[in-house]
């Protein structure tokens, strides 16, 4: 591997997603965004809910959705185990739309019968998918209904 580069791999408990030389990429960490450029220090870090971004040696981006996980980090590599990532084209928008709907509806009802965790994990998801679509097709959120 180059020292302007690195190899990012992304592996999901059904198969490899992704292996790239890359020369940045930014992680959804479990308490924001980390940017990772070659030569990084080494870390393990949680990964949280939300859109991985990346450039490739070709100079191309790339833009996934991730749903947490774990990722450790050398200086030439990046290492993601995912529970879930999709690709943008892999994404379902009316699905995800949909999942949207059921969040929003049963964080309004309320009550002492939501498990808040879950109804929040639940709205996260459908947000980070649409997000990606949205970005991937060139779209403005605000409008995608």
């Amino acid at each position: 591997m180059a020292a302007d580069s690195l190899q990012l791999v992304l592996v999901t408990p059904e198969r490899q997603l992704l292996s790239e030389a890359v020369t940045e990429a930014q992680l959804p960490g479990a308490d924001g965004y980390l940017g990772v450029l070659p030569g990084h220090a080494p870390l393990i870090t949680e990964l949280g809910i939300g859109e991985l971004t990346y450039r490739t040696t070709g100079g191309q981006s790339g833009l996934l959705a991730v749903i947490r996980g774990f990722a450790a980090v050398l200086p030439d590599r990046i290492s993601l185990l995912a529970e879930v990532a999709e690709r943008a084209e892999d994404i379902d928008l009316k699905r995800a739309q949909q999942a949207l709907k059921r969040a929003q509806e049963l964080i309004a009802k309320g009550g002492e019968n939501v498990d808040w965790d879950r109804a929040s994990a639940a709205l996260q998801r459908a947000l980070v998918r649409i997000q990606v679509v949205s970005k991937h097709q060139g779209v403005n959120i605000a409008t995608v209904r």
